[in-house]
């Protein structure tokens, strides 16, 4: 019952936004638990997860009405027309909203996010569509209209873990790399 008043007309709007930071906060969760068992970082980054959730919450509006444009203007059958849009229009979007509105949240420089957008982009739209449009065929063709932010919430948590890892992975390597640097300097200076 609960369930089903969140998927209404009159919730949904707040449903998928509240989903969409949750979830990617969530995937970040689960990538620094990858790199806490990888002995890649040693403890948990709130502050990263936290803005994880504020871009995800910024998401959400434009992930409900995207899938709401796209089923006005593309026929229930119209399933690859609907997926090629997604592939060439929301993902490039989404991808510049998620390092823009991550490096704004780093207080980087806008020069700064350009650079790292320009570097990671490639990737990450490769893997995009490596990713997206099995899904995607799955969600324009079983799934109602009502439940295709939640189900690409879904499918989102395997993907924010890839996010946050292509987002993060660099500066954490870089923190690991200093931090046994200074272990090295450390042990160095007390074997002397």
């Amino acid at each position: 019952m609960v369930l089903g008043r969140l998927f209404s007309k009159k919730w949904l709007f707040l449903t998928n936004t509240i989903t969409s930071g949750g979830l990617l906060a969530i995937g970040d969760g689960l990538q620094q638990s990858i790199e806490r068992k990888s002995a890649i970082s040693n403890k948990y980054d709130w502050a990263r997860t936290g803005r994880m959730f504020l871009v995800g919450l910024a998401c959400g509006p434009p992930h409900h009405y995207w899938y709401v444009w796209l089923d006005k203007v593309l026929k229930p059958h119209q399933v690859w027309k609907k997926i090629l849009a997604d592939q060439l229009i929301a993902a490039p979007f989404f991808a510049a909203f998620f390092f823009y509105g991550m490096g704004s949240l780093e207080n980087k420089t806008p020069a700064e996010v350009t650079t790292e957008f320009r570097s990671k982009f490639p990737t990450v739209y490769a893997f995009d569509w490596f990713f997206w449009p099995p899904i995607q065929y799955v969600n324009f063709h079983y799934v109602p209209s009502r439940f295709r932010v939640l189900y690409v919430n879904g499918a989102t948590v395997v993907w924010d873990v890839f996010l946050s890892y292509m987002k993060h992975h660099d500066q954490v390597m870089k923190n690991l790399q200093k931090h046994q640097a200074d272990e090295g300097r450390i042990k160095l200076k007390y074997s002397t």
